[in-house]
């Protein structure tokens, strides 16, 4: 029974994970369009970065999805996979792979 619970708990903290890091891609992909291209563009500010930030969240849960439909399993270097649209470097990148 304990190794059933375990599971469960690596599963909630896994899903936790995944729910924090597409919240986290929406939010840094809406801060760039409100930096710049709804000035550009003439459309509310707070449009273009719901815009911006579904897009992208779209594209991580596709990415996934696909992942997934592939073998019915989404391994650790494919849900990291999922999340390479940004060009800010990971903490990892950071601090040289420590």
């Amino acid at each position: 029974m304990n190794i059933g619970k375990a599971r469960m708990n690596k599963t909630a903290t896994t899903i936790g994970t995944v729910l924090l890091r597409i919240a986290a891609t929406f939010v840094y992909q809406a801060m760039s369009v409100i930096a710049g291209a709804s000035i550009i563009g003439g459309i509310p500010v707070y449009k273009a970065a719901l815009l911006s930030g579904m897009t992208a969240t779209a594209t991580v849960i596709q990415k996934l999805a696909a992942a997934y439909a592939d073998d019915g399993k989404i391994t650790l270097e494919e849900l990291n996979s999922a999340f390479t649209m940004n060009a800010a470097p990971s903490s990892k990148e950071q601090h040289g792979n420590q």
